[in-house]
């Protein structure tokens, strides 16, 4: 049996234009109970079905904004692996389509720029971020920074892991 290590990437493994898909993952109503929870944001909009049903802008309920977000930015921290020290700035973000209970939702991550820091231990990389549901459909993107640490170089006289 031969055993794998994930990859885990240093901002030196990145270019401009790189773009990576996450897995899906599907948002449950148990997802926004507790997100509800978490959050204080108990709004009928998301809480409770019988009115968003008759009186909510899309005829049934739908998770908080800030649960796609935060769901964005949990799918986002796989794909790509990074060896991240810090998330810096959410520089912008747009909340364009409602996410229904059901929704399988999904991540691409596009390398937007790679700024070196502190002689090259570490760079400000920027990330465009689309968050898709299962028909292919942007329903929140955004651009944000995080610091990313250098790739770590082998020692010398050994192979790289």
């Amino acid at each position: 049996m031969t055993r794998h290590r994930a990859t885990v990437l240093g901002y030196n493994d990145l270019a401009v234009g790189d773009e990576w898909e996450s897995a899906g993952r599907t948002v449950t109503e148990a997802d926004v109970a507790a997100f509800a929870g978490l959050s204080g944001d108990f709004n009928p909009l998301h809480m409770d079905h019988a009115w968003a049903v008759a009186e909510g802008p899309f005829g049934r309920p739908v998770a908080h904004g800030l649960l796609g977000l935060a769901l964005a930015s949990g799918l986002a921290s796989a794909a790509p692996r990074m060896d991240t020290l810090a998330f810096l700035a959410v520089l912008e973000w747009r909340f364009l389509l409602p996410i229904a209970f059901g929704d399988t939702v999904r991540v691409l991550s596009t390398v937007e720029s790679v700024e070196p820091q502190a002689r090259g231990r570490r760079a400000v990389v920027a990330w465009r971020r689309r968050l898709l549901n299962q028909e292919g459909r942007v329903v929140q993107e955004g651009l944000t920074q995080s610091l990313v640490r250098a790739r770590a170089q082998p020692e010398p006289g050994t192979s790289p892991a």
